[in-house]
């Protein structure tokens, strides 16, 4: 079984590839549907109906058995062996009695992961026992899922580190997490748009929480009106199939009624120059929920005075 690669993985494409998909993915909703048919479709459930229903597949997302709830650790591998298990003398050290004192090591050379099992290991892949495995990290590919009771975990690599996602469907995130609550809905933060490309795409330096810093591409900027001025968020493309933007924004909300380092928002791509922007769709990063994710933040241009008083308020059962 392979995992479910975290959200907050950001595949690394060339400006080119991304660029052509998204200039194809203009061409094919101008010319199958019309301008105006597209454009209809774009906003038909942009209403407190369809609110509720992004409500609905929000929650189930995040306490699903892959969710960030379920994340239980992150570490960083060193070069050569890296062992795992219960007892304290591992590298990887996890209070979890599935492990046994040690359930095996991560070899890792250069950009190479290999799992390698001690005898009587718990660890499975697709419910089977493993020996030996070189493992994908979830940016080079779908990474091989590893488990043991109701551990998961998987290869991850964030500029340029190589780590392990450790998860857990039993975590006490999920068994007492607390619900979701957001602003009342309202259709007034449900803005049109104007879409500014950038000719060609800017690429955008954008640092983590961890102090790492990626480089996203953004192929134009959202320009709206919003209390008597205009404002501008740059949009950013996650990948080269990508069928939406990404956007992340800090506000006036932030760090008061809302999740301190900013929230994101997917909106459609753009028709006819516009973009429908529903502001009751932004929601908290992962890490407003674990500090086990690797969370992008706001570039600077993209925090803004303006009070959003709509979507996702800040999680009332955050420790961190």
């Amino acid at each position: 079984m392979k995992a479910l690669a975290s959200g907050d993985a950001r595949t690394e494409n060339s400006g080119m590839d991304l660029t052509k998909r998204f200039i194809a993915s203009l061409v094919l909703s101008a010319t199958v549907a019309g301008v105006a048919s597209v454009a209809a479709a774009a906003t038909a459930s942009f209403d407190a109906a369809g609110f509720e229903q992004w409500r609905a597949g929000r929650l189930a997302a995040l306490t699903s058995g892959t969710g960030w709830l379920t994340l239980v650790g992150l570490y960083w591998f060193r070069e050569g062996p890296n062992t795992i298990g219960q007892g304290r003398s591992n590298t990887i050290a996890i209070d979890n009695p599935a492990l046994g004192r040690r359930a095996g090591r991560f070899v890792v050379d250069g950009t190479v992961v290999r799992f390698e099992a001690a005898p009587k290991s718990c660890v499975r892949i697709d419910g089977k026992p493993v020996t030996r495995q070189v493992l994908t990290a979830d940016k080079a590919g779908e990474p091989e899922l590893l488990s043991c009771g109701s551990l998961e975990f998987y290869v991850i690599e964030r500029g340029g580190k190589l780590g392990l996602r450790v998860r857990d469907i039993a975590s006490r995130a999920r068994r007492e997490f607390r619900g979701l609550d957001y602003f009342p809905f309202d259709p007034l933060w449900v803005v049109d748009a104007r879409f500014e490309p950038y000719a060609p795409p800017r690429h955008v330096p954008i640092v983590n929480v961890l102090g790492m810093e990626l480089d996203m591409l953004s192929p134009g900027a959202l320009v709206f009106e919003h209390d008597g001025r205009e404002w501008r968020l740059d949009a950013l493309l996650e990948d080269p199939d990508a069928d939406t933007l990404f956007v992340m924004f800090a506000d006036g909300t932030s760090s008061r009624e809302t999740y301190g380092a900013g929230r994101f928002l997917y909106v459609p791509l753009p028709v006819a120059g516009h973009v429908t922007v529903d502001f009751n769709r932004a929601h908290s990063p992962p890490c407003a929920f674990t500090p086990f994710a690797t969370c992008p933040l706001p570039p600077e241009q993209n925090r803004i005075a303006l009070r959003v008083a709509a979507g996702e308020l800040r999680y009332a059962g955050a420790e961190h």
